[in-house]
């Protein structure tokens, strides 16, 4: 069942969300050649926290984290630790929090000193698509409307969208109905309509869409060893079109 989101609901999510921002804008300052992928997660979730906040994802199915970080390769579900960044690698860092009984989710993905111009294109391909699926998101469109003009984008510019994993709606709970696909046909499934949000969040492949977990059971990876990005907000249908909740975009 889709749970329309009123204005008060709205603006609790806006305040969990922003926090989301906050936390993104704070890797994007620490974030550097060196650092651990569990000392980003000690840093966010202290930020979250100094916020009143909780960490959305820490012991959530067990998740040991209050971060995903995500380096390389890797698409989502990083789990933080001692891994050392190093210069010309890109990360991929996914942030949830709750506050007053609701949630925020977001994501980026930042690249570590100097990289690649092949990376670089690709971080670059994944925000835009990320944009072009919010501008999709319009009263009287479809849902996969969303869907259409992420994997157009991507595979105008010689990437691949993964399908194994999508978007979601989200508000008291941090996965709610519906599912929001990153690939399909327009025209096609839930009439958007005000009061609807959602998590956008393409994962975006330079290689293969395939992908593979890894021991862990957690850590998604590409299958073929291809570099991997993904970006998300969270957007709320309002009388003037989409709004992002989280409200600090990351460049």
């Amino acid at each position: 069942m889709i749970k329309l989101k009123s204005a008060r609901e709205i603006e609790l999510m806006r305040d969990a969300n922003k926090i989301v921002g906050e936390v993104l804008q704070e890797m994007s300052r620490v974030i550097k050649p060196g650092i651990t992928t569990g000392m980003l997660d000690k840093i966010a979730d202290k930020c979250i926290r100094s916020f009143g906040a909780e960490p959305a994802f820490l012991g959530y199915h067990n998740f040991p984290a209050s971060i995903c970080a995500s380096v390389n390769n890797e698409v989502v579900h990083g789990i933080p630790g001692l891994r050392r960044l190093e210069e010309g690698d890109i990360i991929s860092i996914d942030v949830g929090t709750r506050l007053k009984g609701y949630y925020g989710d977001g994501a980026a993905t930042f690249g570590v000193g100097k990289i690649s111009a092949r990376a670089q294109k690709l971080i670059d391909v994944t925000r835009i698509s990320l944009q072009k699926g919010i501008e999709a998101m319009q009263e009287g469109h479809r849902l996969s409307d969303i869907s259409y003009a992420v994997q157009a984008y991507v595979e105008k510019n010689n990437c691949s969208v993964v399908r194994n994993y999508v978007g979601h709606g989200i508000g008291q709970e941090l996965h709610e109905e519906p599912q929001v696909p990153n690939f399909g046909p327009p025209g096609r499934g839930l009439l958007l309509q005000r009061g609807i949000v959602i998590a956008i969040e393409p994962m975006v492949n330079a290689g293969t869409w395939e992908v593979k977990v890894l021991q862990d059971q957690w850590t998604v990876v590409t299958a073929d060893g291809s570099l991997s990005a993904h970006f998300e907000n969270t957007v709320a249908l309002g009388e003037n079109g989409p709004e992002i909740l989280t409200s600090s975009e990351i460049n």
